[in-house]
């Protein structure tokens, strides 16, 4: 994201840094420094002092681009909104074009696929209704044993959290099944692109039209039907389903 605001900002594109976290990495602190930041809001919550980012201030300052990062954060209480996404929905709807980033096991979809797959269940997830709105989407790969090196030289991670990661949720087997849900994902968003284009060319769809529907009760389990029947959508490229 990083490099994409410098290349826009070399081209004369008003860009600016709506929200990211450097966690202490030496090559994100050097890629912030010559790019304009809006300055977060500082708010209080249980006699701590936290950083959000600040709306209001990015709306005021109405740029081309704003940058946000870590897209499924959970916001401070007492912040407007609950969640990052739904602040990126508000510069939206301002007008500001956004360049955001998430992790893959963060897709509201995948939650239940990656807690049998990993063992945890993840609690911060971003609706998929919310990548519809995406221009594009991109899937910044790199290989398994790449990754773990950058885990264990503290890219990721800081040092006292790098074995546990290793060991437990960046597992081998944990990265091929969260890799190949990337690269689908990526996939499928270019597919549904494609059967729009072609509809709107008025061209004809090489994915024959298919139907989904998904019957469930009021019980626990129509959460999990509801993620399931979005990735036979996602994958079938169908516009309209039915619940």
């Amino acid at each position: 994201m990083l490099q994409d605001a410098h290349q826009l900002r070399d081209q004369g594109i008003d860009v600016v840094i709506s929200v990211v976290e450097a966690h202490g990495r030496f090559e994100t602190e050097e890629q912030i420094k010559d790019l304009e930041c809006v300055l977060p809001r500082k708010l209080e919550y249980r006699g701590t002092v936290f950083t959000e980012m600040d709306v209001g201030a990015v709306i005021e300052r109405r740029p081309a681009v704003a940058i946000v990062d870590e897209l499924a954060h959970t916001n401070i209480e007492g912040s407007k909104n609950t969640k990052r996404y739904e602040d990126v929905l508000e510069l939206l709807d301002a007008g500001i074009s956004v360049i955001t980033a998430i992790n893959i096991q963060h897709i509201e979809s995948l939650n239940d696929v990656i807690a049998s797959t990993t063992g945890v269940r993840v609690r911060e997830t971003v609706p998929d209704s919310f990548f519809k709105r995406a221009d594009e989407i991109i899937d910044v790969d790199v290989s398994i044993d790449t990754l773990r090196t950058r885990l264990r030289q503290g890219k990721v991670y800081s040092i006292e959290k790098i074995e546990q990661a290793l060991n437990n949720f960046f597992r081998k087997g944990n990265l091929a099944v969260l890799r190949e849900l990337a690269l689908r994902q990526v996939a499928q968003h270019q597919a549904e692109q494609d059967h729009e284009y072609r509809e709107r060319e008025g061209l004809e769809q090489f994915v024959v039209p298919e139907k989904v529907m998904v019957c469930m009760a009021s019980r626990g389990s129509a959460t999990k039907l509801l993620r399931t029947g979005a990735r036979i959508v996602g994958r079938l490229a169908v516009k309209d389903w039915f619940a």
